[in-house]
């Protein structure tokens, strides 16, 4: 097993005491200083930092060295002084060099917004998969800022893995043992990725219809998907309670069949790392037949959380067509605007009179149930739409055909000829397509 020194006695654990600052530099950013603050006081309390204070600084230039001016350095570390913080988590992206100096000028322990978020990965990651995934981002992360060493290498959980204490040892082997350690888990995810693969293939081939839930963390994604599937999914009103993704067969409308999942939380400067590790994972939404996003209507900042969640979808490829734009082909993206129930009757009124006008928008309270049988309809509508009479010729001995036709489609006629059977059935387009694959493969 990979050692590394580590003074125990320099370990932040749950309950430490920590402030949150924020740079904030001139132009326009799509939230305000307080909600960028109230999520990331948010993300400390997900991995159960005490957070004493927060305070946003205008940076009118982002420095080299320290990200701020030297008198707000003095002021961050003054701040914590006073609050007794044992941690200083800056909401922004620090370049290792930053981070050092900052550590350096104010003697507390320093952590930026992407190791706060893989921190948080690391300690809810429950999978084989989900685990080499956020070690990997861990260690690509990490790689040039050891500046400090722990003994996780090979460690069955993550969380807490930059939050130990300073060490300057032996700096060059470690560099070595992550290269390697980086190396193994790659080649461990690519055979990953080559199962899920087949998995996705035969599904394909099957096939379902996969209906994929995305959206911003504690948007209601999971208390959806229970709703929905009647699974036990965590559900918590916690940013990241779900990382791992979950799939669960549910009937629709028009459909006794179709796959749903459930995917991990989006938001706001997600790391590149994750994005990177977790692509495999998240091909699945790449896969889908129709995307569902899930949306908090009552967040204050609901309109900002889109568009980042959009910015991922788009930095995976999915080409971000809605229902009412999209011409050929899959992915399709719908909104539910979920938690209705926390909005006031003059507020829900207003957004159902908005949604009504709208064909690619349902809303909804995943906790209450009220709107869910509008979106089963919805999404049976979608997935059926567009369907015809088809004549199709199968052998008589391929009775999972003919199976399969009856679970996908209506089948008008049957008759047989020699030894084959003439199938009179009603498809929609993608189910044609997907019987026509299957029965080529």
């Amino acid at each position: 097993m990979a050692t590394f020194n580590r003074d125990s006695s320099d370990e932040v654990t749950r309950g430490a005491r920590a402030i949150v600052v924020r740079a904030e530099t001139q132009g326009a950013e799509r939230r305000d200083s307080d909600a960028r603050l109230e999520e990331a006081k948010g993300l400390a309390l997900a991995i159960g930092i005490d957070v004493c204070a927060a305070q946003a600084f205008r940076v009118r230039d982002r420095k080299p060295a320290t990200l701020f001016g030297s008198g707000q350095v003095d002021g961050i570390s003054a701040l914590a002084q006073a609050k007794q913080a044992e941690l200083i988590i800056v909401d922004n992206a620090l370049s290792p060099v930053q981070q050092s100096n900052l550590e350096k000028a104010t003697s507390v322990k320093v952590i930026d917004r992407t190791g706060l978020i893989l921190e948080i990965f690391g300690e809810r990651a429950a999978t084989n998969e989900g685990r080499l995934q956020v070690e990997l981002a861990h260690l690509d992360y990490q790689a040039g800022r050891l500046v400090r060493s722990w003994t996780h290498l090979e460690r069955q959980r993550g969380g807490f893995g930059f939050l130990g204490g300073p060490g300057e040892t032996q700096i060059e082997a470690d560099r070595r043992m992550i290269r390697d350690r980086m190396a193994k888990i790659r080649r461990e995810l690519d055979q990953v990725t080559r199962t899920r693969g087949l998995h996705r293939a035969r599904r394909q081939r099957a096939p379902w219809p996969v209906i994929a839930l995305v959206g911003y963390t504690n948007a209601g994604k999971s208390t959806l998907f229970n709703r929905l599937t009647g699974a036990d999914v965590m559900a918590q009103d916690l940013l990241f309670a779900t990382l791992d993704p979950t799939m669960r067969q549910i009937a629709l409308p028009g459909l006794d069949k179709a796959i749903l999942s459930d995917t991990v939380g989006f938001v706001s400067d997600l790391p590149t790392q994750l994005i990177a590790a977790f692509r495999a994972t998240l091909e699945e939404v790449l896969s889908a037949d129709l995307i569902i996003h899930v949306r908090d209507i009552a967040h204050p900042d609901t309109e900002a959380q889109r568009e980042d969640v959009m910015d991922v979808l788009r930095e995976l490829g999915v080409t971000g067509e809605s229902a009412e734009e999209a011409s050929d082909g899959p992915p399709l993206i719908i909104e539910a605007w979920n938690k209705l129930d926390l909005l006031d009757q003059e507020t829900a009124a207003a957004t159902r009179e908005i949604a009504e006008r709208r064909n690619d928008v349902v809303i909804l309270s995943a906790l209450t149930g009220e709107g869910i049988d509008t979106l089963q309809r919805t999404i049976g509508n979608l997935m059926t739409a567009g369907a015809a009479v088809h004549v199709l010729r199968v052998s008589s001995a391929d009775g999972a055909a003919l199976a399969w036709l009856h679970e996908h489609g209506e089948v008008l006629s049957i008759r047989p000829e020699a030894d084959e059977m003439i199938i009179e059935v009603r498809l929609s387009d993608s189910a044609l397509a997907r019987f026509l694959k299957r029965n080529r493969t």
